[in-house]
């Protein structure tokens, strides 16, 4: 998990990803840092996101961050 928040990060400085829960509901994160942590994500763990992947409520936290990683990984 901490690897994911400093990977979080380092795309968007300044973000309190440990303790956030509403991220994309608060607008501290836009569509392209989204894109970007997609694109970073499946290069560092190997995975995939589909389409059906990519809601707010995956994004609003790196905790549920981290399991939809946890899920992809396993499938």
């Amino acid at each position: 998990m901490e690897e994911l928040i400093q990977l979080l990060e380092e795309i968007q400085p300044g973000v309190d990803f440990a303790n956030s829960t509403s991220l994309i509901d608060d607008g501290e994160l836009s569509s392209f840092d989204v894109v970007s942590i997609v694109g970073e994500l499946e290069a560092e763990y190997d995975i995939r996101f589909r389409p059906m992947d990519i809601i707010p409520q995956n994004f609003n936290s790196a905790k549920a961050l981290y399991e939809l990683i946890c899920r992809l990984k396993e499938a």
